[in-house]
């Protein structure tokens, strides 16, 4: 009888502060694929060996020390919201270093990546990690291509994700390689999940706008747009409320800002309109309270920003209620 082919080694990286989703999100997607099929086998390692405390306080029993792994088929790297604020310190970056040399494929959950990057693996490969940090990522890594957009990334086997549950999307995709789509659609469809969302992450931040302006100026532009939004804000209007030339005024929104006066402007309407949708106005309202010409060219710049239209982040952001049967 031949004998059975060996269970796929996911080895998950813990340590003290680490985000717990980060670690039991993937590591339930792997857990429901066995349901179905897989086999997967999930082991913990720490940097010691010894249990370790995660962000939430809950402690997590590990199945052993990282320099006893080093023969994982995938190597998971979970985040903490400690490392995009302080150096990841020596020790952690040196620990996650042992098992990725073995590993099949490894992978970053959320600012885990940082550690990635911290231990050399990141060097000249493209990447991502949480919207708030890819900055702060590509600032620690200048080799490193960061996208701030992605959902996950797979640059050879390095992999790595957004931010949280960003996790179960990588994982779903590592699942989908090992097993197939139709084994992985039925792990998603269990865990209530899509099998890929539509859209990048940019669909989750903040409001675009920043800090105010530093230039007098601008800051009066910003001030007029925000208070009167349906106003007539060509370059041509704005610069003769300025009292200004309009390759001056072109020339202080590129230096300070780096854009056009058209897509500032264009900024702060959409920021109003996803706010007015946030608020439950239809689509059409939001247009027209915003400034927009018309619906259409929302939905134009919506669909160039989130890669999904006004309807669609309206059903996803404006409220977690599900109304119940009459």
């Amino acid at each position: 009888m031949p004998s059975s082919p060996a269970p796929h080694r996911v080895a998950i990286f813990v340590y003290d502060g680490v985000t717990l989703l980060d670690v039991a999100g993937p590591a339930e997607v792997f857990k429901e694929a066995n349901r179905f099929g897989a086999d997967y086998r999930i082991v913990l390692v720490s940097p010691t060996g010894e249990d370790v405390t995660s962000n939430l306080g809950f402690k997590i029993a590990v199945d052993g020390a990282v320099a006893d792994e080093t023969a994982a088929d995938t190597y998971l790297v979970p985040g903490s919201d400690r490392h995009p604020r302080v150096r990841v310190p020596r020790y952690l970056a040196e620990a996650a270093r042992v098992p990725a040399a073995g590993a099949g494929r490894v992978a970053s959950i959320c600012t885990g990546a940082f550690i990635l990057a911290a231990a050399g693996l990141l060097d000249g490969k493209r990447a991502t990690t949480h919207w708030k940090v890819t900055h702060e990522l590509a600032a620690r890594c200048p080799t490193c291509r960061v996208d701030p957009d992605a959902i996950y990334v797979r640059d050879g086997n390095t992999y790595t994700s957004a931010g949280v549950t960003a996790g179960i999307d990588l994982a779903l995709a590592l699942v989908e390689e090992d097993h197939g789509p139709d084994l992985t659609r039925r792990v998603a469809r269990s865990l209530v999940v899509y099998l890929q969302r539509s859209g990048g992450q940019s669909q989750f931040s903040a409001p675009l706008q920043g800090p105010a302006p530093h230039t007098p100026a601008l800051r009066k532009i910003t001030d007029l747009v925000t208070a009167n939004p349906q106003g007539n804000h060509s370059l041509g209007e704005l610069a003769k409320h300025l009292n200004m030339s309009t390759r001056h005024l072109t020339r202080l929104f590129h230096d300070e800002l780096h854009t056009t006066p058209a897509r500032y402007v264009e900024n702060i309407r959409f920021d109003l309109a996803r706010a007015l949708l946030d608020q439950g106005h239809t689509a059409t309202q939001a247009a027209t309270l915003a400034g927009f010409p018309s619906y259409e060219s929302m939905r134009r710049v919506f669909s160039r920003k989130l890669a999904i239209s006004p309807a669609a982040y309206q059903r996803r952001f404006s409220t977690a209620r599900r109304d119940e049967p009459a």
